[in-house]
């Protein structure tokens, strides 16, 4: 069993809470409604794995075909570059930035949705991969257009060397954490998944007694969360996983402010974050009800689990299911709604 915290700051947030997520989704919708991409994502019912856990219900918010690129993370930048498009009033959306270059770091499927995105709106897009990420990564972004350029041991380093480029050659950070003096973007990020919540919303077919929301720097894990408590109020327990590896959150919970966590290298490798992001602690801190963090073994039994149960999915997709798998006490009746986060990373 790995560590559970329940937060001290539900309801209140930090004594010092600066901004908040947004949590109305509609302006998400109209700017989605112009993608020819954009397409509902399904909420699957489990009954069988619902039977396994000894619960009522289980319903898995399914984003591995999001947009075409397999991940939640497609609403995120995109999104956020997507703003910034129609912000200019361009005739020709595709053409609206061309001036602009959008530099990045990634793990993961974030730095798909910069490539994305830069490419729907004449962007140009340079991504920042660490050592640790596989090649096929790398080749997967080359061929959304972007530039890849590898820059330190850890995501921590290429995030760093990203922001120094962007700094040195005038191009626009567009990262999916923030921090006191970079928030505007990051908002924007995490605005574009409320899309992913409405949808559920509208999905779902009774409220969720809790939800399970898997979480790296926190973006997705605070969207999903201040949208369920504009929707549903004080009513689910909203619980944030994370890896033991990377307890970010739930250190920076227990020490009222963002502090970096220390681990090894998970097998979480998109929730691997040590370091959360400043807007995402303050909205978890008034919304969420508990923090926790799984093992690695959990993890891997999680993905298997879903593999089993026809839903392919990588160690970090199943974070939240998996938090069932290492201790999460849940009553016979609860109804509980969890994030398939994204395919599997052979998809």
């Amino acid at each position: 069993m790995g560590d559970q915290l329940q937060n001290p700051w539900r309801g209140v947030g930090l004594d010092d809470a600066g901004l908040m997520p947004l949590a109305d989704a509609h302006d998400v919708a109209r700017l989605l409604q112009r993608c020819p991409a954009h397409a509902p994502t399904p909420l699957q019912d489990m009954p069988a794995l619902a039977e396994k856990f000894g619960i009522a219900r289980l319903w898995l918010k399914d984003e591995r075909a999001r947009m075409g690129l397999g991940s939640f993370k497609a609403l995120g930048a995109a999104h956020a570059i997507a703003r910034a498009a129609a912000a200019t009033h361009a005739d020709d959306l595709q053409e609206a930035l061309r001036d602009k270059t959008y530099v990045t770091a990634s793990a993961g499927n974030h730095g798909l949705s910069v490539a994305a995105g830069a490419r729907l709106f004449g962007a140009r897009a340079v991504i920042y991969l660490s050592e640790t990420v596989p090649d096929a990564f790398g080749a997967r972004l080359q061929a959304k257009g972007a530039q890849v350029v590898r820059a330190g041991a850890d995501y921590e380093a290429s995030m760093l060397a990203a922001a120094e480029a962007a700094e040195r050659n005038g191009w626009t950070l567009l990262s999916d954490s923030s921090w006191p003096g970079y928030t505007e973007l990051p908002l924007r990020v995490m605005e574009g998944y409320l899309q992913l919540a409405a949808e559920a919303v509208a999905q779902i077919d009774r409220a969720p007694t809790h939800i399970l929301l898997q979480a790296g720097v926190g973006g997705l894990a605070a969207a999903v969360a201040a949208h369920a408590r504009h929707v549903w109020g004080a009513g689910p327990q909203i619980v944030v996983v994370e890896p033991e590896a990377a307890p970010a959150l739930i250190d920076s919970i227990r020490a009222g402010r963002v502090v970096d966590s220390s681990g090894p290298e998970s097998c979480m490798g998109r929730l691997d974050c040590k370091t959360a992001s400043w807007i995402a602690l303050n909205g978890l801190a008034r919304d969420a009800d508990l923090f926790m963090t799984i093992s690695e073994q959990a993890a891997q039994r999680g993905a298997a689990l879903l593999a089993e149960n026809g839903l392919p999915t990588t160690a970090s997709g199943a974070a939240g299911v998996s938090a069932v798998l290492d201790g999460l006490a849940l009553p016979a009746d609860a109804r509980v709604m969890a994030i398939l986060s994204e395919g599997p990373e052979d998809g």
